[in-house]
């Protein structure tokens, strides 16, 4: 008797739900670390966007992130655009656009 085998079933669904990968995000710019530096932010990895994300948190009331389209990726040289208040800071990567916005937070009377 012939026909679909449980184990054909699952491989067929793996092979469908497969994705490409996305290359890894570039980290946080040793300028940008050395800057947070300077107002006492040491101790967090450049590519440790969770850190970053609850510094930046206890830094300012909100922020908006945003993916940006591949048409405006290309547009703007940026992959995610993070606004906050009045501003908005293009970035390369997540962990990058919340050093970038804590800098600014920081910096803020």
């Amino acid at each position: 008797m012939s026909g679909i085998q449980p184990d054909d079933v699952a491989s067929d669904a793996m092979a469908r739900s497969e994705r490409p990968t996305t290359p890894a995000e570039p980290p946080v710019p040793g300028d940008v670390m050395a800057a947070l530096a300077t107002y006492g932010v040491t101790g967090v990895a450049a590519d440790d966007e969770v850190a970053l994300r609850r510094l930046l948190e206890a830094h300012t009331p909100s922020y908006t992130l945003y993916r940006l389209t591949p048409a405006a990726a290309r547009r703007w040289k940026a992959r995610y655009r993070i606004m906050l208040s009045a501003t908005y800071l293009d970035c390369q990567s997540v962990a990058e656009a919340y050093a970038r916005a804590l800098l600014a937070a920081l910096g803020q009377p």
